[in-house]
């Protein structure tokens, strides 16, 4: 028998998390994780869980502001190599908000597959700011070209990855901010120290920090000082930024 064609499907812009904003002047674009090679459908209920509360709490601090935040759709449950999927339905979902609202800034949050899409994505021109959590980041391959940076020029990235995390590598999203960081002084990474993949142990945290940063990221607002000092200091420090238990506390008070 031949191979079997790749069945040709289209990406979607889930509906808005909470209350749509009457009018937008920014959005975030929630990429769900996935896996390293498949053509199947992604699966709506197990792809979100993992994004779904980040989701809600971007929508709730972002509404007076004008915040959209939808999720992506996948057409295919993998990256699937060279056609990098994933990164490919993130392009498309930031060209649909521009068509929806307009030249608007752009967030994408990614989680897992996702982080990594989100990182390939992030040159897309709408696009000024990238969250990667736990990103799934190739093995190093002196036979294989080096996961790219220079797309991220021009926009500022956060990168945050449980040092627990058994599913995918927390050294190789290092290695890439190290890299990134040569290119783009935006870039910081925070460590979650005795977290997993799922960075359950320090929820609160994880979702603070991201709010903080997509806020300052997408409307100016200033940053907590732990953002603020990994953004500015130099590799290794700011990229191995630990994320203190409590953060966010503070910050949340002032919301």
């Amino acid at each position: 028998m031949g191979q079997q064609a790749t069945p040709v499907r289209t990406a979607g812009l889930g509906k808005a998390v909470g209350a749509e904003p009457t009018s937008v002047s920014g959005a975030v674009l929630l990429l769900p994780g996935g896996e390293e090679v498949s053509v199947r459908r992604p699966s709506p209920v197990r792809a979100m869980s993992l994004v779904r509360s980040l989701g809600r709490a971007l929508a709730r601090a972002g509404r007076d502001e004008g915040l959209a935040v939808h999720p992506v759709q996948y057409r295919y449950r993998g990256w699937n190599g060279s056609e990098a999927h994933l990164a490919v339905d993130a392009e498309w979902a930031a060209d649909e908000v521009v068509r929806r609202y307009g030249d608007v800034p752009v967030c994408l949050v990614g989680v897992d597959m996702g982080g990594r899409a989100a990182l390939r994505a992030g040159g897309h021109e709408a696009v000024n700011a990238v969250v990667a959590l736990a990103p799934w980041l190739p093995e190093e391959d002196v036979a294989a070209p080096a996961e790219p940076v220079k797309q991220l020029v021009g926009r500022r990235v956060l990168i945050a990855h449980g040092t627990n995390d058994e599913r995918t590598d927390p050294e190789l999203s290092f290695r890439f901010a190290a890299r990134a960081k040569k290119v783009n002084r935006e870039v910081c990474r925070f460590e979650v120290h005795s977290d997993g993949h799922g960075l359950h142990g320090h929820r609160d945290e994880v979702r603070c920090l991201a709010v903080d940063f997509v806020l300052g990221a997408l409307f100016g607002h200033s940053v907590s000082r732990p953002v603020e000092d990994a953004l500015a200091a130099p590799p290794p420090i700011g990229l191995r930024m630990p994320l203190a238990a409590g953060f966010g506390r503070s910050w949340k008070l002032k919301r």
